[in-house]
């Protein structure tokens, strides 16, 4: 069985979706969680759900992923108290669909600081407690589209591509320090995101949105969509002493649907 206990955890996103999933979770096995996200009351409402069976204390940290440099400030004033990481799962919510023809230029910009400014700063914060303890755990919430290109989703396929790059890259210099750098590849997950997905998919095609969810599960194997559970499931597992000989990857938790290898 997993056992996180003793290990401390930042994870971002975390009131809602995937990262509120892997923050439950991962407190669950025995971590100390340290959510992120702007909303305060929401953060509030999260860390009362988080699990304290190993006696665990959680906290958390108000940011704006659209702020950078604000958000490098506040995690690195909680630094400062002596707090260290062995474990930092970077999670943002994606990026508006769109023809990316269509896309203009500071939609990329904007998408690169949310996802890869906000992954490296925070990362580059970590790593200093996670080559102390000898143990590291950065975790890239991502997407499938890393690796097949989704239609409609420009930016997104753009800049979730150098973030992959970003990561791969990572893991050659942190491997030998006891740290892993992985990512893990949502497939179509029960989120507000997919919700957003069906929504203007519908408007743009005049389908209902019926009939687009049943398009989309119709290229699934599994037939339905992802829980957020199950995608902290494998967060989880990267996570963990058991992952340490996998460095570098990008975990698909799709279903079955991409055609790849």
């Amino acid at each position: 069985m997993l056992n996180l206990t003793g290990k401390r955890a930042l994870v971002c996103g975390s009131t809602q979706g995937i990262g509120k999933a892997s923050a439950l979770q991962l407190s669950s096995l025995g971590a100390s969680v340290t959510l992120v996200a702007r909303n305060e009351d929401a953060l509030k409402t999260t860390l009362k759900e988080l699990a304290t069976n190993a006696g665990q204390k959680h906290d958390y940290i108000v940011a704006n992923f659209d702020k950078p440099e604000e958000l490098k400030a506040s995690v690195e004033k909680y630094l400062i108290g002596g707090n260290e990481f062995h474990i930092l799962v970077n999670n943002s919510g994606g990026p508006s669909g769109g023809e990316i023809t269509q896309a203009k230029p500071e939609d990329f910009i904007n998408t690169f600081q949310r996802h890869l400014i906000c992954n490296h700063l925070l990362t580059q914060l970590v790593i200093p407690g996670m080559k102390k303890n000898r143990y590291g755990r950065i975790i890239n919430i991502i997407s499938t589209s890393v690796k097949e290109p989704i239609k409609g989703l420009g930016v997104s396929n753009t800049i979730r591509a150098a973030v992959a790059n970003w990561s791969k890259t990572m893991s050659f210099e942190l491997g030998l320090f006891g740290i892993t750098v992985n990512n893990v590849l949502p497939g179509a997950t029960e989120t507000a995101r997919i919700t957003d997905i069906v929504s203007n998919t519908s408007k743009k095609t005049g389908k209902s949105e019926e009939q687009v969810k049943a398009d989309m599960l119709s290229k699934i194997p599994a037939g339905r969509f992802a829980k957020p559970e199950e995608i902290a499931y494998a967060v989880a597992f990267l996570a963990s002493p058991e992952a340490s000989y996998i460095n570098g990857t990008n975990m698909p938790v799709d279903g079955g649907r991409m055609g790849c290898l």
